[in-house]
């Protein structure tokens, strides 16, 4: 900051000596033109050349008006008689000074303006060409450290220092080191001491900076976060001008462009890795479906056959009733992966129709009740007819899934319940058992592909978590939500879903 001020004493000093240098100069040559015997007006004309040279060579107009007083003065002074004085003889005179000033001082300040614009068009000639160098080698930028490298490069040559650029991860935190520019042709790394600290510092500096010790930061925003910070040297900071401030928010700006779109690429490769490893994996698991679903449905025949052949006291009974129940469960996870693929492929087509609650839900029941015949289903709907638009198949299939999941977590004498109600514009359906309820900690994941709980109760049943994703996926083709919970009694979990029945309503209007 001291060095700033130095800086601007100087050049008040230079501009004072040069206006004091051209009026003196002026009077000179008015002493040359009187001694040869030139009339005033050409003294004068000298006086008005040297105010234009003041203006040429200071800046800002103050320097120009305290020329045109001060030239006025002197012709008074030294060619006007009496001679040596400030007074006139001839009234006149004071005519010829008050036109001779305010000629002087408009000619000042038409040839300051006329400088200004000059300056500005050149400081945005210079800008422009800046940006374009920038945003010329940005281009050809292979990572977010290569456009660091780029910028501290480009901005060190403009500005004249050691500019420097610290980035953040895609969490938003900055790295423990930074890039910073030594000479023309050597960059370092350099550790952040406290990068945390700076973090906290520079949020919320949208358009602003931040001094420091060493540093003036400037952050480097993105459209949804922080991606960096610029840093320029204290000494170099405090000196720069509007316009170097001007140009420099430009280049952070488009700097921050550049680091956005490679995060953006970045994105949309990942994506597009992410959708071909789905797809493989889809492919993969359709594929094994097929394959497993012949033999899965003649090891069920047999193992039928042999318990419908053998006594139930036999121990050969037994037997072939595991073989059945495993090869029924491995049958239902192979319909369940193959429902899964479709539907995340959206093969699966959702026909719906008006269709009773009462037999969907009676479908569903019946289904379970022929697999698991010692459990017990309490079954309430409404009194009068309900009719939902939906896929029967489908929704049924979530019933299904839902009083299985219900069945895996709950013991033979604990009651199961389905229930059907009306809430405003749509039909809700509700599963309910009396469990040993879902882990706080497995809440937030009951929805995902492949998760299973962690409970010891729910390793005494063998899932492999796609039961509720294919109902989740299948309600919210239909528009409607679904959501699982723990009872407020404490005991069982219920998992609740609605269907909309905004197209029976459009039927009944018509």
């Amino acid at each position: 900051m001291t060095s700033f001020k130095n800086k601007e004493l100087n050049k008040i000093i230079i501009y004072v000596l040069i206006t004091i240098a051209t009026i003196t100069l002026a009077t000179g040559i008015g002493w040359i033109f009187r001694y040869v015997g030139f009339p005033e007006t050409n003294i004068v004309i000298v006086y008005l050349f040297s105010i234009l040279m003041t203006t040429r060579f200071t800046r800002g107009y103050s320097y120009g008006i305290v020329a045109s007083v001060v030239a006025t003065c002197a012709f008074n002074y030294f060619f006007t008689k009496p001679y040596y004085t400030l007074s006139v003889n001839d009234a006149t005179y004071l005519i010829t000074f008050g036109i001779m000033t305010i000629t002087a001082i408009i000619t000042s300040a038409l040839t300051s303006k006329v400088k200004q614009n000059a300056l500005e068009a050149q400081e945005k000639e210079a800008e422009t060409s800046a940006l374009f160098q920038l945003t010329n080698r940005l281009t050809d930028a292979s990572d977010i450290a290569n456009i660091a490298s780029i910028t501290t490069d480009t901005i060190s040559g403009i500005m004249n220092c050691r500019a420097a650029c610290l980035c953040f991860d895609e969490s938003g935190q900055p790295q423990h080191s930074f890039i910073q520019q030594q000479s023309v042709e050597k960059q370092v790394r350099r550790k952040v001491n406290d990068a945390s600290a700076l973090k906290y510092r520079v949020e919320g500096l949208r358009s602003g900076y931040m001094l420091g010790n060493e540093f003036c930061d400037w952050p480097i925003y993105g459209r949804e976060s922080i991606l960096g910070v610029l840093r320029i040297p204290k000494e170099t900071a405090v000196s720069m001008s509007q316009s170097q401030k001007r140009l420099l928010r430009s280049m952070i700006e488009s700097t921050a462009l550049a680091m956005d779109r490679f995060r953006s690429a970045q994105q949309q490769q990942k994506s597009r890795e992410e959708a071909v490893q789905e797809r493989y994996r889809s492919n993969i698991l359709r594929a094994i479906s097929h394959d497993l679903r012949t033999p899965l449905s003649g090891i069920m025949g047999t193992s039928e056959m042999l318990m419908d052949m053998t006594d139930r006291e036999d121990m050969r009974y037994s037997l072939a009733q595991g073989i059945h129940k495993d090869a029924d469960w491995l049958h239902s996870l192979v319909e369940n992966i193959l429902s899964l693929t479709r539907l995340h492929d959206g093969r699966v087509a959702i026909t719906k129709q008006l269709e009773a609650v009462e037999e969907v839900v009676g479908g569903a029941v019946i289904h379970i009740m022929k697999r698991y015949p010692e459990y017990e289903i309490t079954v309430h709907v409404p009194d009068e007819v309900l009719m939902v638009p939906m896929d029967a198949r489908l929704i049924e299939q979530v019933l299904i899934n839902l009083l299985e999941n219900a069945i895996k977590h709950s013991s033979p004498d604990c009651e199961i319940c389905i229930s059907v109600s009306q809430k405003n514009n749509s039909a809700a359906f509700s599963v309910a058992d009396l469990g040993c309820g879902i882990a706080a900690s497995d809440l937030p994941n009951i929805f995902q592909a492949f998760y299973t709980t962690r409970s010891e109760a729910a390793d005494a049943q063998r899932s492999v978590g796609l039961g509720l994703p294919i109902c989740e996926a299948i309600i919210k083709a239909h528009g409607g939500t679904i959501e699982g919970h723990n009872r407020s009694s404490g005991q069982g979990c219920e998992f609740i879903f609605t269907l909309p029945k905004e197209e029976q309503n459009h039927a009944e209007q018509k």
